[in-house]
């Protein structure tokens, strides 16, 4: 599906630069963390944000993520909250594209989804478990028009199905680098070219690739491969492990990002 959004814009706007897409989960450690966070992203060099929706079962999160999300919901963190952190983002930065990723479980709990996302200033969605045959029916009945829906394409998706996904999805796809969980450490930059090469036979979209992308070193040598790189556990990480107060987790934030930018090239 083509049509422009901020996140479609931003990832046109790139040029010949690789996107740099950030992951921290809402809530993690307190509500409170998140908004100053997700501007020292920025600061770093991200080009876009995901921002994780905190939930009690998740099925492709490592155990770093796992954590964060169990921190933010012993903190109390609500759907609502995390809504209420975008808005309060979007007072100082109209142009980062923030990407909520999460499950659809929550969506499905929520009343007026669609709305209340695109008044706080939520550009797309990527709802791990959400099938392309029941994109349409998700739009529909959920997500509206204006909501870019990012689709996870794994190691596994065959040609036909790649195109499937494809067909649903907009502002990019997100290669899911191995079989398995957030965090790991097994990326072959080989492997991901070659499946890059299948997936750009069937679709435009750019491609963004996470899933295992750890440090600087790994995210330079995926980006001569792919679009962009997805980083998450390594910024939970940074949350989990700074002391300090929010000062000092922003502070430690930004210069993270700005290590993974840095080695991707400006």
């Amino acid at each position: 599906m083509s049509r422009s959004t901020r996140l479609s814009r931003r990832m046109a706007s790139l040029g010949g630069r690789k996107a740099l897409a950030a992951f921290i989960t809402a809530g993690d450690p307190h509500i409170d963390y998140t908004v100053p966070a997700m501007r020292a992203l920025v600061t770093g060099g991200a080009d876009i944000i995901e921002l994780g929706v905190p939930f009690s079962d998740p099925e492709a999160d490592g155990p770093a993520i796992q954590a964060a999300s169990e921190r933010a919901l012993a903190a109390g963190t609500r759907f609502q909250d995390v809504l209420d952190a975008v808005a309060r983002f979007r007072e100082t930065d109209d142009s980062t594209p923030i990407v909520l990723m999460g499950y659809l479980n929550t969506v499905l709990a929520q009343k007026a989804f669609a709305e209340r996302a695109q008044h706080a200033g939520v550009d797309g969605l990527i709802m791990v478990n959400l099938p392309p045959e029941e994109a349409e029916e998700f739009r529909r009945d959920h997500a509206g028009q204006a909501l870019d829906l990012v689709f996870l394409v794994a190691p596994t998706t065959s040609e036909e199905r790649i195109a499937t996904i494809a067909s649903q999805a907009s502002g990019f796809l997100y290669y899911v680098s191995f079989k398995g969980i957030t965090g790991a450490d097994r990326l072959s930059v080989e492997d991901v070219a070659a499946k890059l090469a299948l997936i750009r036979r069937k679709t435009d979209l750019p491609v963004v690739v996470g899933f295992g992308v750890k440090d600087g070193e790994t995210a330079r040598q995926v980006v001569t491969v792919a679009d962009g790189v997805a980083v998450g556990t390594a910024l939970v990480r940074v949350m989990a492990e700074t002391t300090g107060g929010v000062d000092a987790v922003t502070a430690a934030l930004t210069a993270r990002v700005a290590e993974f930018r840095e080695a991707m090239g400006h």
